[in-house]
């Protein structure tokens, strides 16, 4: 594993916890961080409630993905540095609405519970990790948002397994692979961490 010293420092605190996928990082390069986060992210989270309310989550077609393409217009403030007052809510938002779509989802698909609280369960672990992480200045790869999708990924590859009529293989897969992932990230990084002498002292310097 790549030495946690080389991993960049992020732009900003609240920056590392939004855990943008592919999607949304290149939709923050094209406004070059000139789009205050905040509002879009409302915008989004209105919208994405408003549909599942309506029953969007528990439709078979193309209207699945209405709730993920409408969250997307967090997407191009993620390039933002969020050092606004309030710009720390933008996170949770995130977190709120990835996790009742895919909640909504499941549910209305008959998905087991099981295995929708174990898909769940390997978001909440990442986020929280990052966050616990983040706090230590032990600082996740570049590479982790990408592999893990991001919040825009998930909600997409959920999204298609609804359009497909493949919900419940979907989340089996999903968890599978999440959990794996992040599971095994986690515990490389934590036991590299004390091997390079990382501390909020040493990465300090780098801030």
């Amino acid at each position: 594993m790549t030495s946690v010293h080389m991993t960049p420092v992020p732009r900003g605190t609240v920056v590392a916890y939004r855990d943008d996928g592919v999607l949304s990082r290149a939709m923050g390069t094209l406004v070059a961080g000139q789009l205050a986060p905040l509002p879009p992210a409302l915008v989004g989270i209105f919208v994405t409630g408003v549909l599942l309310l309506v029953g969007v989550a528990g439709t078979d077609g193309l209207a699945v993905f209405a709730p993920a393409v409408a969250l997307l217009l967090a997407g191009p403030g993620s390039s933002h540095p969020h050092d606004g007052r309030l710009d720390w809510l933008v996170p949770p938002i995130l977190r709120l609405t990835e996790y009742g779509f895919v909640a909504s989802v499941g549910f209305a698909h008959d998905v087991p519970p099981g295995l929708i609280f174990l898909l769940l369960g390997a978001m909440a672990f990442h986020h929280y990790d990052i966050v616990y992480r983040v706090r230590q200045r032990v600082y996740p790869p570049p590479w982790l948002s990408t592999f893990g999708f991001g919040w825009d990924g998930r909600m997409l590859l959920v999204a298609l397994g609804g359009l497909v009529g493949q919900v419940t293989l979907m989340f089996a897969l999903l968890s599978l692979y999440l959990w794996c992932l992040f599971a095994w990230e986690s515990v490389t990084c934590w036991l590299a961490a004390p091997r390079f002498g990382v501390d909020a002292a040493d990465l300090g310097a780098h801030d």
